[in-house]
């Protein structure tokens, strides 16, 4: 699992992307810290995408939403409401709040310790979504039904 994901990844300024979250909860690395509790700690992004952008880190490593304890997670979206209210109540330009976490490298992991984005919107940012082309045409019903059944099906399993 996390050996399998960018195994030859190599984190901007050097870092090893697979213990870079791990040094800096450690203390071994800086970090400006938001928040912290005994499941999850918050803190500044390094390369933020704008003003505010904070990231809510599980303490346990997990480099995948499948290896992380539930309560963890719920506790990672609880932290992330608060710092978006919190962000909206500073000087900040903030319009809205992006959430982001990606789980695995096709959906743009680079760090291989799960982790949730928190940052702050606005109209002029330059921030932008790419949909994908065709987007807008969705695809036919039975399409859509037949991937609901499937993941239906595999809910069940559990």
């Amino acid at each position: 699992m996390q050996g399998e994901q960018g195994r030859n990844a190599v984190q901007r300024g050097g870092f090893d992307p697979h213990t870079v979250f791990e040094k800096i909860l450690a203390g071994e690395l800086p970090a400006t810290f938001v928040y912290r509790d005994d499941l999850v700690a918050a803190f500044m992004d390094i390369q933020p995408i704008t003003p505010g952008h904070t990231l809510v880190v599980p303490l346990l490593k997990a480099a995948t939403l499948a290896e992380l304890p539930p309560a963890t997670g719920e506790r990672m979206f609880a932290v992330a409401q608060r710092i978006g209210a919190a962000i909206r109540r500073t000087e900040l330009a903030c319009e809205g709040i992006n959430l982001f976490l990606a789980d695995g490298v096709a959906a743009g992991q680079t760090v291989f310790h799960l982790h949730l984005h928190v940052f702050p919107r606005h109209a002029e940012d330059g921030f932008r979504w790419k949909l994908p082309d065709g987007y807008y045409t969705p695809p036919p019903r039975e399409e859509i039904a037949n991937t609901g059944a499937a993941i239906r099906a595999a809910l069940a399993a559990d």
